[in-house]
């Protein structure tokens, strides 16, 4: 059927007078957008360091079968590789979803299976930096990939909302590491 009021088919999406459903616009997190592009480089060289810190601390302070040290290590090595291919092939941000499951998966293990004995900070730095990787897992699902509605206000990769968001992913991991490094030193 087509005309004013009518549906329409147009490929995967339906027209509904002059608007159209089922074909979302393509969020700027999956383009080639050089404003986000500045974040996906910052991304990339924080995902060195922060990831190779969970890597190393994983290795020197705790007992994890294999398993868990070559997932984090392969999640280390492939964040930042597939983040600095995205600035020429936004679409291999989807890659994204493996190095993040690959640490999540990790860490998960770590915190039911090797957390120090005791409340102690490193403990509760393994609990925090889990729930800031997790968190930043999320927010990636969420924001970029768009598996979830996205509220108006936290649209822009920008917007405030979205740094507050992003500052209390980042504070759980930084903080998480310092008590993680402050409790193997003790």
């Amino acid at each position: 059927m087509s005309g004013k009021g009518g549906l329409k088919n147009m490929g995967t999406s339906i027209m509904v007078g002059n608007t159209v459903f089922g074909r979302a616009p393509t969020p700027v997190e999956m383009t080639r957008d050089s404003r986000f592009g500045v974040r996906v480089i910052q991304l990339a060289a924080t995902s060195v360091v922060a990831l190779g810190l969970i890597w190393g601390f994983q290795f020197a302070t705790l007992q994890t079968p294999a398993f868990v040290g070559i997932s984090l290590a392969a999640g280390w090595a492939s964040m930042p590789v597939l983040l600095i291919a995205s600035l020429r092939w936004p679409m291999a941000r989807y890659g994204l979803a493996l190095p993040s499951t690959l640490v999540g998966f990790g860490l998960i293990t770590i915190c039911l299976t090797a957390l120090p004995a005791g409340w102690g900070a490193d403990r509760v730095g393994w609990l925090m930096t889990t729930a800031g990787v997790l968190m930043g897992g999320v927010l990636g699902l969420w924001f970029w990939f768009r598996l979830a509605p996205v509220p108006r206000f936290l649209e822009d990769p920008f917007s405030p909302g979205r740094w507050i968001l992003v500052a209390v992913h980042i504070v759980l991991i930084v903080v998480g590491l310092a008590l993680v490094g402050s409790g193997a030193l003790a």
